[in-house]
């Protein structure tokens, strides 16, 4: 989808140019560039939008502002979409270049269909409104139920879990029944998602709570009791995130996540990697649709050195000063005789790799 981005004065990244691949792992440091690059794919969405609807386009880019480039991979490797910036953070105009009129709709969409998320396991457990299938009579307040309930899709924060769950259970049971089961594979103390009503229903929908049922107990029939989600642990909230994201039937185009691994046991991060490698290379499981192009963040080496035989996904955000940059793994000509040496993870930590906070000389 995206195949690099080069900033000029936006935020830490001066002068800066990173290429992108199907999936990306990024690390390094606070501060180091790592959420500026998502914030960057966001601001393109947001302008991208202006931009179908005929307004925000520009003749030309201010260069003394900040610019934002983007490139994009086959079938529009032409294509150049140009971000000015009145402040740093603020993105006001977009010029786009390199693509035919009858192909500019088609890059538009694939560009709004940029996500990016960063969970919250409190707005997670929250109960989360949804409105059924059967609720609405005609397609039109069908339409309009699910754009305002959001239940179609997750929230940035993850906040509409339950509803996501739903929805999902109603509409394509088949995709919830393969989420439940890779859930459980990963999980095996639990027997299953459970999503109950809480209160009555409302015109404008339901109020559902998210629960896992365990597996045994003395429950009713024998079967295990039901914990609640605000009684679930932040990693158990935030893969059943990521399996929503894997199962959905119509993914987002590019899928950003920030501090990926949060709250999750060492060991569930191979399940973790492969469940993201099922969004960016579909064909290696099975699957015909197009790639979903992964950006994520992480501060862990255990994550990290599950890479090691792809270091050519591996990302490094590097800080210096009150400037940043970046370097991908792969172009390190001494990265063989390195690995020879340590785990990924190690070395990355031990700072020889770079992409650690920098430390005050004595």
């Amino acid at each position: 989808m995206i195949s690099s981005v080069a900033f000029h004065n936006f935020k830490a990244l001066r002068e800066a140019r990173v290429e992108l691949r199907p999936f990306n792992l990024i690390v390094g440091p606070n501060g180091s560039g790592k959420t500026s690059l998502i914030q960057a794919l966001l601001r393109l969405r947001t302008l991208a939008r202006l931009h179908a609807g005929g307004a925000g386009t520009v003749e030309s880019v201010n260069v003394e502002r900040a610019v934002l480039e983007f490139r994009f991979t086959a079938p529009y490797e032409a294509a150049l979409a140009r971000l000015s910036c009145v402040e740093q953070i603020v993105c006001d105009q977009i010029e786009l270049s390199g693509v035919a009129d009858s192909e500019r709709g088609a890059l538009l969409g694939k560009i709004e269909g940029i996500r990016a998320y960063l969970f919250d396991h409190y707005a997670m457990a929250e109960p989360s409104l949804y409105t059924p299938v059967e609720a609405q009579s005609q397609a039109g307040r069908q339409r309009e139920a699910r754009e305002k309930n959001g239940s179609d899709t997750l929230a940035s924060n993850g906040g509409n879990l339950a509803a996501a769950l739903a929805a999902l259970h109603e509409r394509h049971p088949e995709n919830f029944a393969q989420l439940e089961a890779e859930f459980r594979q990963i999980v095996p103390e639990f027997a299953g998602i459970e999503v109950s009503r809480r209160g009555g229903v409302a015109e404008s929908g339901e109020t559902l709570e998210l629960g896992l049922r365990l597996r045994g107990g003395s429950g009713p029939g024998g079967r295990g009791e039901v914990v609640t989600a605000d009684n679930l642990s932040q990693g158990t909230l935030y893969l059943l995130a990521v399996l929503f994201l894997v199962f959905q039937p119509a993914p987002p185009s590019v899928v950003c996540i920030e501090e990926i691994d949060r709250g999750m046991h060492p060991r569930w991060l191979r399940a973790l990697r492969d469940l993201l490698y099922r969004l960016s290379y579909p064909r290696d499981f099975g699957q015909s649709r197009a790639p979903v192009q992964v950006l994520a963040t992480t501060h862990s080496p255990y994550l990290l050195d599950l890479f090691k035989d792809h270091p050519e996904e591996i990302i490094i955000s590097q800080k210096c000063g009150l400037s940043a940059h970046f370097e991908r793994l792969s172009d390190r000509a001494d990265l063989g005789a390195l690995l020879g040496e340590a785990s990924l993870g190690d070395l990355w930590f031990s700072g020889i790799l770079g992409g650690v906070p920098e430390e005050e000389a004595f």
